[in-house]
C-alpha cells in the first residue's frame, strides 16, 4: 500500500460517522475535504485556495454583546479550519514553490505560524536559540520550512513585479487590496529584521546528517485527538513524510545562496558565499538526481545563479576564468576597457555563444552610461550595437532600432567598422549559402538606404561585397539606386547601361586613388602608386586628398624632390603618419614613420633629420598616452633623446615649433629640473625662448618650499611673463596732424611673440603631468590679476605670496589677457584633479568676482567637501578661511537666502552678529528659513530669533528657535569641549545639506 492511500485510509476511519458535536457548517467543511479530494483517487492535488478559504473563516474577528470587535476565538470550530488548511498542505507535501504561487503573504505566513503551533515550537521562541537535532524530527522540519519560506520571501520581494492592469475601480475592492498590501509590507519587514537569525538557522541545518520529517494528513489527525489518545507515535522517528538529509541540503544551499547572492548586491564579498552554496546545490542534485527530490529546483535558474557567480567571484583557476565570454566582458565593463569589450564581441560574432539578451543588456548598460554624460562612450555604444546587428542579421532577427538612430548620420569611420565587423563575422570558405544570401542582403540595404554616393561607393567597392554579390545583382542595385535619385533624365535617347560600357583607364585610376585615400599600410601604398605612375606620369598624387597636410617647413623639402614617384610617396607617407598622430593611432604612426626614415635614408640627410624628430615627438606622445598616463616614468633613452633634441645645431634642417614646445613640456612633466637649471647649455637658453621659459619655471619649481630662496628666481619668471603680457605703446601723427596712441598687441620686450606664448601655455596644459607646474603659472597668473588698480575682488592662489606685488609700468599690461587666462588655467587645472581644494577655491573666487554667486557657491563647498570627507571631518581653516566664509556669506544675501547668511555668520573668528541680526530681519528669504534653525549654535541669535518671532506674532517659528535653545548640548553651563562638538555637529549637517542643495 502507498503512502498516500495509507493516508486516505487512516484518515477516513479516523472520521466520525456521526456528526460530531459541533455546527453543520464545521461538520460539512470537513465532509467536504475528505470526500471530496481524498477518497475519490484523483491526480490533481485539492485547490490550493481551500487553504485560503479555511484561514479566512478561522480568522475573522467576532463582535461580543456590546458590539465591540474581539480577536477570532480559539473555540473547536476556528481549530477545525485550521486543521483542515494543514491538511490541504500535507497533501501538497508542503511543496513552497506550489504554495507561494497560489497563496498570498499573509496567507502563507498564518498557515506556516499553525505549523509551527501544531509541530510544538512554543510562541515566541527565537529559532536561533534552538537546537535541532534535539528536537523530534517534524519539529525541526517545521522550523525549517518557515525559515526556508522567511528567506524566499526576502529574495522575491526584491524581483519586480508587473503590475496587473486594474480593472473597473470598487471601493471594497480597493480597500481590501491596500489592507493586503500593508500587511504583507509589515510582514516583509519582520521577516528582514529576522532574516540574520533565519540565515543562522539554515546554516544550522546544514550541520545535520539525519534524515527529517514532515507532517502528513495522518500524523495531523493524530495531533488533533484528545491528549490521551495519542500514544507517542507523533514524537517518533517515523511518523510522516521522510525527507532524506540530502534532499534537506540540496534545498537548504539553493535557498541559502539566493540571499546570499541578493545581499552581494550591497556586499560583493557575499558572493563567494552564494557560488559556495549554488555549487554545492549542483554537486547534490548530480548526485541524487532532481527526480527524486519532494521539492523540485529550477536548474534553469540554478545555471543562471552559478554562471553568474562564476563573473562577480574571482576564481584560483585563471585560465580558465577567462575563458569564460561572460568573465571577460564583467571585467571589460568594470575597468572600462572598452576595447577589448568590442573585441570580444566582434570574435563572438563567428562563434555566436553569447545570448542575444546577454548582448541587448550589456547595450543597454553602455547606453545608460553614456547618456550619465560620458560622451566617449558614444563611439563604444556604436560599436557594440554594429555588432550585434551584423549578429542579428546572421541569426535572421530584425534589425534594431537602435542601429537605424545611430547611423541616421553616417560616416566614413563609421562605414570602415562596420565593413570591418561584416568581414569578420563570416567565413566566406566555409559559411553556407543561406548565410552569404542574408550577408548580401544587408549590405545591399544598407547601399540603398544611404544617399551619400561616396559612401555608397566604400561599400560596393569592398571585397565583401564583391564576393557576395554576383554581377547581374550589382547592376540591378545600380538601376535601383537610379531610379531612387531625384534627378529625371527628360531625354528620349535610351542611356547605355553602365555595365555595357568597357573599364577605362580613368576609372581604374579612380579606384586605385581610392584605395589610396583608405589604406594606411605603407607597403600597399607604395604599390597603389607604382601601378598609378605606371597609368599615367602627368598627375601628382599627393593632391588626391586635400586632408594630406604637411608642415610648410617640410613641405618645400619634400616638393623639391625631382622623382615623381618618391616625392608622392614620401608625402604622402608623412601626411598620413601626421594625421594618425592626430587621432592616437600611433601605431600605424610608427610603422609610415619607419616607413618613411628608411626611404629618405638613402638619399637625404636632412629629411632623415626631420623623420627622427618626428618619430622622437611619436615616441612622447605614446609614452604620455599610455604608461605616462598611469604615472610611469619615461625610460632614461627617451629622455636622453628629448635632450638631445634640445641640443642639436645640425644646420639647415627645417625644424617645427611644437616638437621644442613638447619637449620642454616634457622635461617639466617628469621633473627634470636639475637638467633645465643646471645642465642646459648657455647657448640654447639665449637662443630658444622655450628653453628659456622652461628653465624659469623648473628653477621656481625647485626652489618652490622654500619662499625667501625662490623670490629671486621666482621674480625673473614674473618679469618675463610681464613682459609677453605686456603692450607697447607707440606714438603716430594722423592725417588731421594730431598725434593718436596706438596700442600694439605684443611687446618688443618679450622673449617670444605673446602670441606664441599663448600657444605654449595651452600646448603645455594639455601633456600636464606635474601638477606643480601648473600651481606656479597658476598662481603667477593671479597675482599677475590681482595687482590692478580696478581689482574689487582679489583671487586667492597657493605659494602667491612668492612674487613681486607691484609692477612699474601697470598700465601697459593687457589685463583682460590675464583675466582669460586664469580662467583657462583653472579650467584645466581642475580636469586634471577635480579635488584640489585651492584650485576650487580659485574657481570660486573667479565665479565670485563676476557675479555668478550660485556657481560660486557651488565651489566654495566642493572645495570644504573634498578635502573634509564631504564635511565629515573638519574643514581645514586654510580652505574655510574669514575671506571665504566672508564670501560665501555675501553670495547667500544676493541670493536672498538669507536664514543661510545668520548661520555662516557663525563659521566666522567672530561672529558677526550685526549681519546676521540684519539678515533675520528679512522676510523674503528664498530658503527653507526655520527648519535650518537645528543648525544655529549661537544662543545669541537663537534669543533674536524668539524675541523677532515674537515681536512678529509667528508662534510656530517661535516655538523651533525655543527648541533648538532648549537643547541641553547648547547650554552655557557646558564644558568647551562639549560647545565646541555641538558647533561641530551643527557645522557637518548644515554643510551637507547646503552642498545637496548647490551640487
Amino acid at each position: 500500500m502507498s503512502a498516500e492511500a495509507a493516508d486516505r485510509e487512516a484518515a477516513t476511519s479516523s472520521r466520525p460517522c456521526t456528526p460530531p458535536q459541533t455546527s453543520w457548517f464545521e461538520f460539512l467543511l470537513e465532509e467536504a475535504l475528505l470526500e471530496q479530494h481524498l477518497q475519490k483517487p484523483s491526480p490533481d492535488p485539492p485547490p490550493v485556495q481551500l487553504i485560503v478559504q479555511f484561514l479566512e473563516q478561522a480568522s475573522k474577528p467576532s463582535v461580543n454583546e456590546q458590539n465591540q470587535v474581539q480577536p477570532p476565538p480559539d473555540n473547536k470550530r476556528n481549530r477545525i479550519l485550521k486543521l483542515l488548511a494543514l491538511k490541504v498542505a500535507a497533501h501538497l507535501k508542503w511543496d513552497l514553490d506550489v504554495l507561494e504561487k497560489s497563496l498570498s503573504v499573509p496567507v502563507l505566513n498564518m498557515l506556516l505560524n499553525e505549523l509551527l503551533c501544531i509541530s510544538k515550537v512554543p510562541p515566541g521562541t527565537k529559532h536561533v536559540d534552538v537546537d535541532l537535532s534535539s528536537l523530534p524530527p517534524t519539529t525541526a522540519m517545521a522550523i525549517l520550512l518557515y525559515n526556508r519560506w522567511a528567506i524566499r520571501t526576502i529574495v522575491q520581494s526584491s524581483f519586480p513585479v508587473k503590475q496587473a492592469k486594474p480593472g473597473p475601480p470598487q471601493l471594497n475592492v480597493m480597500n481590501q487590496m491596500q489592507q493586503e498590501k500593508e500587511l504583507t509590507e509589515n510582514i516583509l519587514k519582520v521577516l528582514k529584521e529576522q532574516a540574520a537569525d533565519s540565515i543562522l538557522v539554515l546554516e544550522g541545518a546544514l550541520k545535520l546528517n539525519k534524515d527529517l520529517y514532515v507532517h502528513t494528513i495522518r500524523t495531523l489527525d493524530l495531533l488533533a485527538m484528545e491528549p490521551g489518545m495519542v500514544n507517542g507515535e507523533t514524537e517518533c522517528s517515523t511518523a510522516g513524510l521522510k525527507i532524506s538529509a540530502e534532499e534537506i541540503q540540496c534545498q537548504v544551499c539553493y535557498d541559502l545562496g539566493a540571499i546570499y547572492f541578493q545581499q552581494g548586491a550591497t556586499n560583493p564579498a557575499v558572493h563567494e558565499n552564494a557560488k559556495e552554496k549554488f555549487f554545492k546545490t549542483k554537486e547534490l542534485i548530480a548526485k541524487n538526481g532532481s527526480s527524486s527530490l519532494h521539492f523540485t529546483i529550477d536548474e534553469e535558474r540554478l545555471a543562471g545563479y552559478c554562471q553568474a557567480c562564476g563573473v562577480l567571484t574571482s576564481s584560483a583557476d585563471d585560465a580558465s576564468q577567462q575563458a569564460t565570454p561572460y568573465s571577460q566582458i564583467h571585467s571589460c565593463m568594470k575597468s572600462g576597457n572598452y576595447q577589448d569589450l568590442v573585441k570580444i564581441f566582434l570574435e563572438d560574432n563567428l562563434t555566436l555563444s553569447l545570448p542575444v539578451q546577454f548582448r541587448q543588456s550589456v547595450l543597454r548598460e553602455l547606453f545608460q552610461k553614456s547618456q550619465q554624460g560620458n560622451d566617449d562612450l558614444d563611439e563604444v555604444c556604436f560599436k557594440v550595437c554594429v555588432c550585434n546587428t551584423v549578429c542579428d542579421v546572421l541569426q535572421g532577427r530584425i534589425i534594431d532600432i537602435q542601429f537605424c538612430q545611430l547611423f541616421l548620420k553616417p560616416s566614413k569611420e563609421k562605414i570602415d567598422f562596420l565593413l570591418e565587423v561584416c568581414s569578420r563575422s563570416i567565413d566566406l570558405e566555409n559559411a553556407s549559402e543561406v548565410l552569404k544570401r542574408k550577408m548580401a542582403a544587408f549590405l545591399k540595404n544598407l547601399c540603398l538606404g544611404l544617399e551619400d554616393l561616396q559612401l555608397v561607393f566604400m561599400i560596393s567597392s569592398h571585397d565583401l561585397f564583391i564576393k557576395l554579390l554576383k554581377d547581374d545583382e550589382r547592376k540591378l542595385l545600380i538601376d535601383q539606386m537610379r531610379k531612387r535619385s531625384p534627378r529625371i533624365n527628360l531625354c528620349t535617347k535610351p542611356v547605355t547601361s553602365f555595365y555595357d560600357i568597357p573599364a577605362s583607364a580613368s576609372v581604374n585610376i579612380g579606384q586605385l586613388e581610392h584605395q589610396l585615400i583608405l589604406s594606411v599600410d605603407p607597403w600597399r601604398i607604395r604599390q597603389i602608386l607604382i601601378e598609378l605612375h605606371g597609368m599615367t606620369s602627368e598627375r601628382q598624387f599627393w593632391t588626391v586628398s586635400n586632408k594630406w597636410e604637411v608642415p610648410n617647413v617640410y613641405g618645400n623639402v619634400i616638393l623639391g624632390i625631382k622623382d615623381n614617384l618618391t616625392r608622392d610617396l614620401v608625402y604622402i607617407l608623412m601626411a598620413k603618419g601626421l594625421h594618425c598622430c592626430a587621432i592616437k593611432d600611433f601605431v600605424h604612426a610608427k610603422q609610415l614613420f619607419a616607413a618613411c626614415l628608411e626611404l629618405v635614408t638613402e638619399f637625404s640627410p636632412k629629411l632623415r633629420q626631420v623623420m627622427l624628430n618626428e618619430m622622437l615627438l611619436l615616441d612622447i606622445y605614446t609614452h604620455e598616452a599610455g604608461a605616462g598616463a598611469s604615472g610611469e616614468r619615461p625610460p632614461s633613452d627617451l629622455i636622453s633623446r628629448v635632450r638631445g633634441y634640445l641640443e642639436m645645431r645640425v644646420p639647415d634642417i627645417p625644424l617645427r615649433q611644437v616638437i621644442a614646445e613638447e619637449c620642454v613640456a616634457f622635461l617639466l612633466n617628469w621633473c627634470e629640473n636639475e637638467y633645465l637649471t643646471m645642465q642646459v647649455p648657455l647657448p640654447l637658453v639665449q637662443t630658444n625662448p622655450y628653453v628659456k621659459l622652461g628653465q624659469l619655471l623648473a628653477a621656481t619649481c625647485k626652489e618652490l618650499p622654500g619662499p625667501k630662496e625662490s623670490r629671486r628666481t621666482a621674480k625673473d619668471l614674473w618679469e618675463v611673463v610681464v613682459q609677453i603680457c605686456s603692450v607697447s605703446n607707440q606714438h603716430k601723427r594722423g592725417n588731421d596732424g594730431r598725434v593718436s596712441l596706438i596700442k600694439h598687441r605684443e611687446s618688443t620686450l618679450g622673449i617670444m611673440y605673446r602670441l606664441a606664448f599663448c600657444y605654449f601655455m595651452g600646448f603645455l596644459f594639455l601633456p600636464l603631468q606635474e601638477p606643480l607646474v601648473l600651481t606656479t603659472i597658476l598662481s603667477l597668473f593671479v597675482k599677475l590679476h590681482n595687482v590692478r588698480e580696478d581689482i574689487v575682488n582679489d583671487i586667492a592662489a597657493e605659494h602667491i605670496s612668492i612674487w613681486p606685488s607691484s609692477i612699474p609700468n601697470l598700465q601697459s599690461v593687457d589685463f583682460e589677457a590675464v583675466a582669460v587666462t586664469v580662467k583657462e588655467l583653472v579650467s584645466y587645472a581642475l580636469t586634471i584633479n577635480a579635488n584640489n581644494h585651492f584650485w576650487l577655491i580659485i574657481q570660486a573666487d573667479i565665479y565670485f568676482a563676476t557675479n555668478q554667486y550660485s556657481a560660486a557657491l557651488h565651489y566654495y563647498l566642493q572645495a570644504g567637501a573634498v578635502c573634509s570627507d564631504f564635511f565629515n571631518k573638519v574643514v581645514p581653516p586654510d580652505v574655510y578661511t574669514d575671506q571665504v566664509i566672508k564670501r560665501m556669506i555675501k553670495c547667500c544675501s544676493l541670493l536672498n537666502c538669507h536664514t543661510q547668511v545668520a548661520i555662516l555668520c557663525q563659521f566666522l573668528r567672530e561672529v558677526d552678529y550685526k549681519t546676521a541680526f540684519k539678515a533675520l530681519q528679512e522676510q523674503n528669504s528664498h530658503d527653507a528659513m526655520d527648519s535650518y534653525y537645528e543648525y544655529i549654535w549661537d544662543v545669541t541669535i537663537l534669543e533674536y530669533l524668539t524675541y523677532l518671532h515674537h515681536k512678529r506674532g509667528e508662534t510656530d517659528k517661535r516655538q523651533i528657535a525655543i527648541k533648538a535653545i532648549g537643547q541641553t548640548e547648547l547650554n552655557a553651563s557646558n564644558p568647551e569641549e562639549v560647545l565646541q562638538l555641538a558647533a561641530q555637529r551643527r557645522k557637518k549637517k548644515f554643510l551637507q545639506a547646503m552642498a545637496k542643495l548647490y551640487f
